[in-house]
């Protein structure tokens, strides 16, 4: 069972739901958080802005295709991604932006491809505006959710406080198109993964399809509403937290229905040592998530 926890609580520092916190961080890796600032009102805004990005012509599209760049910015064809080796290209399109630093910051003199500009489109008219706002409200829900994780391992141990002043944190709208016709068993919206870096907020509209690998092995299906958050972890907090932070393997299989998703991807700054507590060893945030991209994104293989 997926836990349903409340944000109000988990601020509050609650016992009860920080015990239940504490448990689904641990055991499953996945859980649905309510209570906060991003009401159902404002999601579906955000989710109707992508849908219509997408819906655009694909010659409209390809003015921001992530392809023509050496990042990972902007919109993403169909089978652009691959996720899991053993499967084809994912079939899903997709939308990324991504935090822009201060031209004055210490890390954007070195050009470090996951701090890369953002490309926006033209259409829809109010699309950057919103996306940008909803952006920075994601964010500072995500940094909540980690504050209060910090709080249940006890003391901040894993250095979270400070870790985020220059978050790589990647927004992305996904549209999962019906299930091709003749899709075999190693076709998937995406398949089967763990999330590369900490910790990811999913919004969803309503559309079934993503479904979750329980403890016993088994697939759960997992759906949520606008205004009701999906939170997974990544292998990065996994490692940083010396395996107190299950990264939980997920899909999305395809079936008859399209689908619209919107998760943050909320991972710390590109020099932050997320080697396991105690180790010493040495990996930096920022190497780790390049590297895992490299081997993700068909048009930045090259570089892996």
């Amino acid at each position: 069972m997926i836990p349903e926890l409340d944000l109000n609580a988990l601020n509050a520092r609650d016992t009860d739901e920080m015990a239940r916190l504490a448990s689904a961080v641990r055991d499953i890796g996945f859980l649905t958080v309510t209570g906060t600032t991003l009401t159902p009102a404002r999601v579906c805004r955000v989710l109707d802005l992508y849908r219509a990005f997408f819906k655009l012509p694909d010659a409209a599209k390809r003015a921001v295709d992530m392809a023509r760049t050496g990042s990972n910015r902007g919109w993403g064809a169909p089978g652009s991604e691959q996720v899991n080796p053993d499967a084809n290209p994912d079939f899903k399109e997709v939308f990324d932006c991504g935090y822009e630093l201060p031209a004055d910051h210490p890390l954007a003199a070195r050009r470090l491809g996951v701090y890369a500009p953002n490309l926006w489109p033209e259409e829809p008219a109010d699309f950057r505006r919103e996306v940008q706002t909803y952006y920075s409200e994601a964010l500072d829900v995500g940094r909540q959710i980690l504050a209060a994780i910090a709080d249940v391992a006890g003391d901040d141990p894993f250095g979270f406080a400070g870790a985020f002043d220059a978050p790589m944190a990647l927004l992305r709208g996904n549209y999962y198109p019906q299930r091709p016709h003749g899709a075999g068993e190693k076709d998937f919206g995406i398949a089967a993964h763990t999330d590369y870096g900490c910790l990811t907020l999913l919004a969803m509209d309503g559309s079934p399809g993503l479904t979750v690998q329980m403890p016993d092995g088994g697939w759960q299906a997992i759906n949520a509403q606008p205004g009701v958050f999906v939170i997974n972890f990544g292998e990065m907090l996994e490692m940083w937290t010396g395996g107190r932070v299950k990264a939980t393997l997920h899909r999305v299989v395809g079936g008859t229905n399209e689908r619209i998703s919107v998760p943050l991807f909320l991972n710390p700054s590109y020099d932050t040592n997320v080697a396991p507590p105690g180790s010493r060893d040495v990996v930096l945030a920022g190497d780790h998530l390049s590297r895992r991209f490299n081997e993700t994104y068909l048009h930045l293989k090259s570089n892996a």
